[in-house]
């Protein structure tokens, strides 16, 4: 049974959102896993910035367009079909659970900075599982409380990674530096080695897009907050790792263990630094899980309205796809138990390598979804300078995201592509209940199907004028679906 709600997110908060699912936990080991490289490492950065912002501006034209919950799926099947939906859905919610359980991993190291002297298996396991459940439990709770604990967790990891990036910058000593291209060879060579540990520091940037069946005013917030949550990561990550990068010697930091914590003790002195970042990592990875927790939700409900998963990802209660976040968590937490209990390291870290392909998957199609709608859009309701530029736009963030499928390496690539063909079974299944259904229905069981799925899609699309009116688009979207 749908309940009727408003839409809950405003700008801030679908603009923390996006940024809270960007920075995870990879901002605080950055700056030491491309030091190897040189200082052309923060060229990449430059570079992956701008093909990250080219597609954060592709998402919100998209949400113009069509501004529901599901994001990348939406436009996949709206440009190129069903099959395509699926593929997009299959592989964003593959990407969403399994990184899941890797950022509740995460999150265990930085606790035993916090608390020493506890170190076993069993009470790490219980750890990951404690941070994989609570951000679960508050999107149970609905998506208010997502919105709020999305929120303070941004501000309370923003503003210390900031003062640290700002601050930083007053310590900079240049000799720290090291020399440009540190990695020996090409500078190209080297700028795309750096960029292939980079590349998905960005992963996310979808997330507003995603869930903007929850977003007020959604043709216009969806796209800020795409660009200002991606702006706001990105001044992180430039600043905080330039400032990494001027006062910790690179012959230590291409040693270090925690660079922002280094950083903070050659500053101030004292050691009291890691303690610092490793609380604020902590409440990063949280924020991040509480984020993407959502995430892994929409993406199979949004394709369940189209009948390509199972109903049961239709249920949703107070906003948020219950049984989207309960199958998330599950699998997440199986995934969690093989890392810990059996011991099988090799396995989830193949699983890893799937999502750094996954999640290219939806975007790509995104990307391409834009270029199909301006090329196949009426030219005299198209403005010739927006035409050009959105291509442009749409263009480039297709390259970027087609760089991210070549630096993700051929076993992610490998990997992943046989994890998304094992979802063409799901599609199948899926499709052949769908005929079938088709085929046993006579026409009035088709008229009180459509009714039901009017009522549903307004109950989704809440109150008001606004909602009234995306109800009845996805009604009508799905009668002919049908």
């Amino acid at each position: 049974m749908h309940d009727r709600h408003t839409r809950r997110f405003g700008l801030g908060t679908a603009t923390c959102l996006v940024m809270g699912n960007i920075i995870g936990g990879g901002i605080f080991l950055l700056p030491a896993s491309v030091a190897p490289y040189g200082t052309v490492s923060l060229a990449a950065f430059g570079v992956l910035t701008i093909g990250a912002i080219a597609l954060a501006l592709v998402f919100g034209r998209l949400a113009e367009r069509h501004p529901d919950t599901g994001g990348p799926y939406v436009y996949a099947r709206e440009a190129f079909g069903d099959f395509a939906g699926f593929l997009s859905a299959w592989s964003y919610w593959t990407m969403t659970w399994v990184s899941n359980a890797a950022l509740a991993v995460a999150a265990v190291g930085y606790i035993h900075v916090l608390f020493p002297g506890h170190e076993s298996k069993g009470m790490d396991l219980v750890v990951a599982l404690a941070a994989l459940w609570l951000p679960a439990l508050a999107n149970f709770a609905g998506t208010r409380y997502v919105g709020a604990v999305q929120l303070v967790s941004t501000v309370l990891k923003f503003v210390p990674l900031l003062f640290i990036a700002v601050v930083g910058l007053f310590f900079f000593d240049p000799d720290n530096l090291g020399s440009f291209n540190a990695g020996g060879g090409s500078a190209v060579g080297g700028l795309s080695a750096a960029a292939a540990i980079l590349l998905y520091s960005y992963v996310g940037v979808e997330s507003a897009a995603m869930s903007a069946g929850e977003v007020r005013d959604p043709e216009r917030n969806v796209g800020r907050a795409t660009v200002l949550g991606t702006i706001g990561a990105a001044v992180v990550y430039l600043l905080g790792t330039v400032a990494v990068f001027g006062t910790v010697a690179h012959d230590k930091l291409v040693q270090s263990k925690a660079p922002f914590s280094d950083a903070v003790n050659a500053m101030f002195g004292g050691q009291w630094g890691g303690t610092v970042i490793a609380a604020a990592a902590v409440i990063s990875i949280i924020g991040a899980l509480n984020g993407w927790t959502l995430m892994s939700a929409q993406s199979p409900y949004a394709a369940a309205k189209d009948g390509l998963f199972p109903s049961a990802f239709l249920k949703k209660r107070r906003g948020v796809p219950t049984v989207g976040v309960l199958a998330a968590a599950l699998l997440a937490t199986a995934l969690t138990v093989i890392n810990y209990v059996i011991g099988a390291a090799g396995v989830f870290e193949i699983l890893v390598l799937i999502t750094t392909f996954s999640a290219t998957v939806p975007y790509l199609l995104a990307a391409g979804a834009q270029i199909y709608f301006l090329l196949t859009g009426r030219r005299d309701k198209v403005r010739t300078g927006r035409f050009v530029r959105d291509l442009v736009l749409a263009l480039v963030a297709f390259g970027f995201t087609f760089w991210l499928v070549a630096g993700a390496g051929y076993a992610a690539i490998y990997q992943g592509v046989l994890f998304l063909f094992a979802g063409i079974l799901v599609y199948a299944w899926m499709a052949a209940r769908r005929t079938g259904r088709h085929q046993t229905s006579d026409p009035a069981t088709i008229a009180d199907a459509d009714a039901d799925a009017d009522a549903d899609a307004d109950a989704d699309a809440g109150t008001g004028a606004g909602g009234g009116a995306d109800a009845h688009d996805e009604a009508q979207a799905g009668a002919s679906a049908r």
